[in-house]
């Protein structure tokens, strides 16, 4: 979901066409440190998290559903740079940037609540007592104002909200508002659950502006599962999989150390792949793809391997094309 600050923007109203897009990035976060970049248009709306170092997360929604990591950030950059989004920066406290990064994957865990049924203020209390790590978002009358009330380990670590026409409050005061607000005018709640708030997303946008995520790594899990199913029908070839795949990865460790079977960083058993490096995500597909064609190449199954990944290279095509990659 895309989620940006209650709060006025830092900087408003800058027009994409005008924009060089990644020196935008570089700009604010010298200048701010930890914040956002929201894009805005009739037809699409992204986000981009950041701190100094990196950008730590990205969402793109548009009428073709919705993206996270690489792909939504790809997609932002190309899509900001040729049509006219309303481009808006939010300077974020440093304290609060891992989680703000984190809300596009929180989990829904109570959806619609009516303040007409549901008091506020109850459904604080109560998400203090279930010890929720993530954040209440509320929106009053005509949806027109609201904000998010943040938890961490069942404590308020703090809030966004918007008021129209009114002076910045304190924290406290801002959350008491809102409540008596939902008691004025009604509104709607939902409480959303979050992982891991304290921690840098895994694999956070770096080096390449990539991030690890369940989405990419299903996309190398399937090219090489498919891969698998090929070598293993084909009964020309004598040796397992396993075998030979793991051979042909220490023969690329030297240009792609990642791939060492003896360091362990990247696994693949039972189709089933994980990775624990930090390596961007097109430096990591490309190791991955230029040893699976070097393979089938070398035990004669690249013509059925080019068949065979077609639905592959159909589901995955924005994602392919994001990465670089070609069969």
């Amino acid at each position: 979901m895309v989620i940006v600050p209650k709060e006025k923007p830092t900087i408003e109203n800058l027009n994409s066409a005008y924009l060089d897009i990644r020196k935008l990035f570089e700009h604010y976060q010298s200048e701010f440190g930890t914040g956002c970049v929201h894009f805005k248009a009739s037809y699409a709306e992204g986000v981009v998290f950041f701190d100094k170092d990196e950008l730590m997360g990205a969402v793109f929604s548009d009428g073709n559903g919705e993206l996270t990591g690489e792909a939504s950030l790809g997609l932002i950059i190309d899509a900001a740079g040729k049509h006219n989004f309303n481009v808006s920066v939010y300077q974020i406290e440093a304290d609060k940037i891992y989680f703000w990064a984190n809300m596009p994957s929180a989990e829904i865990i109570y959806k619609d609540l009516s303040t007409e049924f549901t008091d506020l203020e109850g459904l604080i209390k109560k998400m203090a007592e279930e010890n929720l790590t993530g954040f209440i978002e509320v929106s009053t009358g005509q949806g027109h104002e609201g904000g998010f009330i943040f938890f961490q380990g069942g404590k308020i670590t703090g809030g966004s909200y918007c008021w129209s026409g009114e002076e910045e409050l304190a924290p406290e005061e801002s959350r008491e508002v809102l409540i008596q607000k939902t008691k004025a005018s009604g509104g709607l709640c939902n409480v959303l659950r979050i992982s891991q708030p304290k921690e840098a997303v895994q694999g956070a946008l770096n080096g390449d502006g990539v991030q690890t995520s369940t989405a990419f790594l299903n996309l190398l899990e399937d090219l090489l599962a498919t891969f698998e199913r090929v070598i293993t029908s084909n009964k020309k070839i004598k040796a397992d999989f396993d075998t030979l795949l793991k051979k042909k990865f220490l023969e690329k460790v030297d240009k792609y150390p990642f791939l060492d079977p003896f360091v362990a960083e990247l696994t693949y058993s039972d189709q089933k792949l994980t990775y624990v490096g930090s390596v961007g995500h097109k430096e990591l597909a490309k190791g991955m793809m230029e040893s699976i064609m070097e393979l089938a190449g070398q035990v004669g199954v690249m013509p059925k391997l080019r068949e065979m990944l077609g639905p592959w290279s159909k589901k995955y095509n924005r994602e392919i094309k994001n990465l670089g990659l070609s069969l």
